[in-house]
């Protein structure tokens, strides 16, 4: 069964050891070696995580005599940002909306504070 490109990223992003590689390559091109650093685990396992995020088309790997220095492609995340963007614009106007609601609750409650205060007095 083959999935969509997105779905393939979605699952790359899901995992956090991915995403923390992701982080340190929005810094730069970097080798293997150095990704592995930060990880309690073995060079294999790291390899494992390059490829789905290759495989993701979220990092490019070259070769340069015995490194294999690794980069983000940052083009390939414009599609995630689509389709997040226009969950962002349908939380955006829900939460502008339930603002202007609760805005209109505490003015009318701040009105009926001041009549009850009128009639006590």
């Amino acid at each position: 069964m083959q999935t969509d490109p997105l779905s393939t990223k979605f699952a790359a992003l899901a995992d956090p050891t991915r995403r923390a590689i992701l982080a340190r390559l929005a810094l730069g091109e970097t080798s293997v070696t150095e990704l592995a650093k930060p990880f309690d685990m073995t060079m294999p396992a790291i390899s494992k995580h390059l490829k789905v995020l290759e495989g993701a088309g979220l990092i490019t790997r070259s070769r340069d005599a015995q490194m294999r220095p690794c980069k983000i492609a940052p083009s390939a995340f414009k599609d995630v940002d689509g389709w997040l963007e226009d969950y962002r614009k349908l939380w955006e106007e829900r939460f502008d909306r339930l603002d202007a609601y609760l805005q209109k609750l505490q003015a009318k409650q701040r009105k009926k504070r001041r009549t009850t205060k009128r009639k006590g007095a």
